[in-house]
């Protein structure tokens, strides 16, 4: 898709720039204690500060419902935000309104401005135009710098970019471009890593994913129920036995669609879910009755290893087994090393989402040398089922 970015948008000296990030950051109390959001979205801001521009940010902030509440202002955020840009960082009160208009016109080129919490008003995720004119009296120009809150149709993400001249923002554009190649327009052979505990959270990916890709590769507590639907036992393993026939569907469509379904053939089992306990690694047939499937076997791991070597494109969606719990990271730290290393060798173009999947990335110490690692939970499996992002669509040139 063609989309407009800070590229296209001309001299913006002296231009009210409302700015869309996600700054929807892990709070103790008054202290942010993850500031990956905030590092996101310094690029964009800071390049539009420098060009010039009066930049208003806006974001939400946890889920006040329309009301306000002290507990979810950006207020507390500021400082924040202000530390990582290293330059000073105003707040506003409003993010429309007289209070609002007053002060942002006392800001000159080059200041950045906070704005308060976006759903602090009922408006906001019902999209009402009535909102989307009042707040978009306060800007010229629109940038969408949050992909993560691309999937929801509301003022700040999509009614403004109806009524402003709109582009993507730097974070915006690095995602919608590495989903591009990862899915839209991929070098060819294309394997996708489907993982996580249900079929049921992920059977529209499955569903959109056999025909797009060469290589499926289902992993986590899913993978029992597709063992399951082919006649396996899998003993007290975590399986949606309802669901057996819709994972059967999945897998003739895959067929049909020439796209080869890995699923683990040896397995790592235990009588019981916690750390290090007494475990076997069997064949897939072998599983007793009083045990439960919790990673993926070493023989399984390293065919699906060999089947990277053969393809070009990775995007990846949720673990191969318990991997929070030791031993059962096993599997997805060593595929995700595999894939890391073929990146790094210049033969993959990785892509990796989901908040499971970044931890275990982060767990692996792999995040770094994927192509790209989306922190996007909720949009990047939206995009991944194929979903138009209301969003992203506002963003077309």
């Amino acid at each position: 898709m063609a989309f407009r970015t800070l590229d296209d948008i001309g001299d913006v000296r002296g231009k009210r720039v409302l700015v869309r990030e996600d700054l929807n950051v892990p709070m103790d109390g008054a202290t942010v204690t993850d500031d990956t959001r905030l590092r996101a979205a310094a690029p964009t801001v800071a390049e539009l500060s420098d060009k010039g521009a009066i930049v208003l940010v806006l974001a939400h902030f946890g889920r006040p419902k329309g009301e306000r509440n002290p507990d979810m202002s950006l207020a507390l955020v500021t400082g924040a935000l202000r530390a990582v840009l290293g330059r000073e960082v105003r707040f506003i009160g409003d993010c429309c309104g007289e209070e609002a208009e007053a002060a942002v016109a006392q800001l000159q080129p080059g200041d950045i401005a906070l704005l308060e919490n976006t759903r602090f008003h009922k408006g906001e995720e019902k999209n009402d135009p009535a909102l989307a004119e009042a707040m978009a009296k306060l800007g010229d120009l629109y940038v969408n710098d949050a992909f993560s809150a691309a999937h929801r149709a509301h003022v700040s993400t999509e009614g403004l970019a109806r009524l402003l001249p709109a582009y993507a923002g730097r974070s915006m554009q690095a995602e919608l471009e590495a989903l591009e190649k990862a899915l839209g327009k991929p070098e060819h052979p294309v394997a996708a890593v489907v993982g996580g505990a249900k079929v049921s959270t992920k059977l529209d990916v499955l569903k959109h994913l056999v025909s797009r890709v060469d290589h499926l590769i289902i992993g986590g507590g899913m993978a029992n129920t597709f063992l399951a639907a082919r006649g396996v036992d899998v003993g007290k393993s975590l399986c949606e036995h309802d669901l057996k026939d819709t994972a059967l569907e999945i897998l003739d469509a895959a067929e049909k669609a020439d796209c080869i379904v890995h699923l683990p053939y040896d397995v790592v089992v235990a009588k019981e879910f916690r750390s290090n306990p007494p475990v076997r690694t069997v064949n897939v047939h072998e599983v007793a009755a009083d045990e439960m499937i919790l990673d993926v076997g070493p023989a399984a791991v390293e065919a699906l290893g060999d089947a990277l070597k053969t393809c070009r494109t990775l995007v990846w969606n949720g673990p191969m087994g318990a991997f929070e719990i030791a031993p059962f990271d096993t599997a997805t730290v060593a595929l995700a090393r595999t894939a890391a290393a073929l990146t790094k060798g210049g033969s993959l173009v990785s892509v990796a989402g989901g908040g499971d999947t970044v931890a275990a990335l982060n767990h692996a110490g792999v995040a770094a040398d994927f192509s790209f690692v989306s922190t996007a939970g909720g949009a990047f499996l939206e995009w991944m089922e194929g979903r138009e992002l209301p969003g992203v669509k506002a963003l077309e040139a």
